[in-house]
């Protein structure tokens, strides 16, 4: 106390050295540098999303047009203008140009990555392929972390370009375009090349190779597909339009924009996106560098065992497990962190520890799934660009939490007091979960879009699908149970 009433004295004799008018400038204007540089750091922790939307939606026009792989170089292009501006920048508006050309280039190729393996992998594997992007993102942000601890940020963006150019070149010279895709387009002997290369360790099927019917199985699709646009009254444009208005368009856009909200209001990208800050301001007395490499060290690890998890369990199952330990990390956190905000620093570390086991908990469900469903709940024919809406709007509700964090601690009245906000939202995306969320591990896509066209709440589903189906083959049974066994010796009788 004594050491605080000096600091005071001194501060206010240095007050009293200037004129009042003097003392109220030098206020008003540190007041305005701080509001400045706070919503600056606000704006530049979340301008990268800001043009996801524009680039999930170029993504996939360009994907139909030119392919999913050149769409994938294609999106390395302001990826390296990105990360040129940003180690050449002399001011903060290069810096956010960079930025925005950042998120643009990974809108842009995000979307033909996930259809290229929805097109490609096996259906065993779809889902783990799938979600080992967010594995991928894990170790690139303990990089990242580690990075910035350590070198210089300039030389960090320097770096930043050869993650681009990389991929450019395995792509080019490793990878084959998507079959599916370049069926669609005619080119059938360049769609048997690619299906080589993708199956030329599969054993045969009967007489012919796993290649071959695969080729067969897309042919097929495909011209199903063209007959059903030749016999539709409306052009392609209003017939997708009006698939939107279907329940198997409507509901599942309804229900992945709120399960988005619940994942994004929950904190999950907040406390990645400001880690360091985070650590600041809960004042643990941690190093803020050091927690925030352990925050993405613990990331990467628990997603590799998402990816495992997601092959054995229920995804209603993982999503409830997840949001309901996120509640008990947040509103424990929250707890500790006001108790040091008092004075109470015997449980410094606790905080800390609660974020780690936080980021755990929203690895198992909450963090990753929203993100591998954008890809199973639509129909095929509006699979592609429903997932384009799906993923910007993703972005568009990060954006909106990144930007209402410092808003949400002024409101609030502090640190602690988000974490229980957080820890709210938690609790509610648990209910979320139970009320609306469908089941879709193990199912067949076919199996998903009947799920929409019969129900829209995810309790008592199951039991109505099976009862259902019971239905069906007992009036099958019946059905047959009720027809001459030899039904042309009857007419000829």
């Amino acid at each position: 106390m004594a050491s605080l009433h000096k600091k005071n004295y001194d501060f206010l004799k240095r007050l009293l050295r200037f004129s009042k008018s003097d003392c109220l400038c030098i206020c008003k204007e540190k007041i305005k540098e701080t509001y400045r540089n706070v919503k600056r750091d606000r704006f530049s922790a979340s301008v990268v999303v800001v043009c996801t939307p524009l680039g999930a939606l170029l993504g996939g026009f360009l994907m139909e047009t030119v392919g999913r792989l050149r769409t994938l170089q294609f999106g390395s292009i302001p990826f390296i203008a990105s990360w040129i501006l940003i180690a050449i920048s002399t001011n903060i508006p290069m810096v956010l140009v960079g930025r925005l050309l950042a998120g643009l280039a990974t809108a842009l190729a995000t979307s033909p990555a996930i259809v290229y393996i929805t097109e490609v992998a096996r259906p065993e594997l779809r889902g783990s392929m799938i979600s080992f992007g967010p594995t991928l993102a894990s170790f690139g942000m303990v990089l990242s972390y580690l990075k910035g601890a350590y070198i210089h940020w300039r030389v960090v963006a320097w770096f930043g370009i050869i993650y681009a150019v990389v991929p450019i070149i395995l792509v080019q010279f490793f990878v084959p375009e998507s079959p599916v895709w370049l069926v669609s387009k005619g080119r059938l002997e360049d769609a048997k090349k690619s299906l080589e290369w993708l199956y030329k360790h599969e054993a045969k099927q009967g007489k012919l190779c796993a290649a071959e019917a695969q080729f067969n199985t897309i042919v097929k699709e495909n011209e199903i597909k063209l007959n059903e646009q030749r016999k539709s009254k409306h052009g392609g444009v209003s017939t997708k339009l009006r698939a939107f208005l279907k329940p198997t368009g409507w509901k599942p856009l309804t229900i992945l924009f709120l399960f988005f909200s619940f994942q994004q209001f929950s904190g999950i990208y907040i406390t990645l996106f400001y880690a360091v800050t985070w650590f600041q301001e809960v004042g643990s007395g941690v190093d803020a560098y050091i927690a925030s490499i352990l925050v993405g060290v613990t990331r990467f690890l628990c997603s590799m065992v998402n990816t495992w998890l997601l092959r054995r369990y229920k995804r209603r199952l993982l999503c409830i497990i997840s949001s309901l330990g996120m509640t008990l990390c947040m509103a424990v956190s929250g707890y500790y962190t006001y108790l040091i905000k008092n004075g109470d620093r015997s449980g410094y570390w606790v905080p800390v520890l609660c974020l780690l086991l936080y980021v755990c908990t929203s690895m198992v469900g909450m963090l990753t799934i929203p993100w591998t469903m954008t890809a199973e709940l639509f129909p095929t024919e509006i699979r592609g660009i429903a997932h384009s809406i799906s993923y910007s709007m993703a972005n568009m509700l990060m954006f909106a939490a990144l930007q209402s964090y410092r808003s949400l601690q002024d409101f609030l009245g502090g640190s602690h007091a988000v974490q229980w906000f957080f820890a709210g939202v938690s609790i509610a995306s648990a209910v979320f979960v139970w009320l609306l969320l469908p089941e879709t591990h193990g199912k067949k896509l076919s199996e998903i879009e009947e799920y929409f066209q019969n129900h829209f709440l995810a309790v008592g589903a199951e039991a109505k699908t099976k009862k259902r189906h019971a239905q069906r083959r007992k009036q099958r049974t019946d059905k047959s149970a009720t027809e001459p066994l030899n039904p042309k010796t009857m007419q000829n009788v």
